[in-house]
């Protein structure tokens, strides 16, 4: 009886802590990105938008590479030679680029996040409700 009550307030805490934890990893990622104050040029997949949630991330991801395979002539940074100049532009680029597709994974494990924590409030519920169920005296 009492390992069913630890369980079910276990898990609808657990359930919680990773609710609370998932919204506010996505609210701090995202005021993140919005302080950096980037907008999504007119021919990417989300044009003209403020870069501060997961599709917005991606589109401007996509978006800078491929600018930067038409100014290195579709030679990746791995591609090009040491001592060509556009390497730089190449390198920054990869660097833009696996700086958005974090953000995109945290934004994506912070929903992970918040499911899962539902699922262990639901959990937790339903072993409370079969508990209290199971006390119950059976109808004659």
């Amino acid at each position: 009886m009492a390992i069913r009550k630890l369980a079910s307030v276990g898990s609808i805490l657990l359930g919680v802590v990773l609710v609370v934890g998932g919204i506010a990893t996505w609210l701090m990622v995202s005021s993140m990105l919005a302080d950096q104050r980037i907008v999504t040029p007119e021919d990417a997949c989300l044009p003209g938008r403020q870069v501060r949630g997961p599709f917005t991330a991606y589109c401007q991801a996509l978006i800078i590479q491929e600018h930067t395979l038409e100014m290195t002539d579709g030679l990746t940074y791995a591609e090009l030679d040491r001592e060509d100049p556009r390497r730089e532009v190449a390198m920054n680029s990869s660097f833009l680029q696996a700086s958005l597709f974090t953000s995109v994974l945290a934004f994506g494990v912070a929903a992970m996040a918040v499911g899962m924590g539902l699922l262990f409030v639901l959990i937790g519920l339903g072993i409370r409700d079969v508990s209290q169920q199971a006390r119950a005296p059976a109808a004659a």
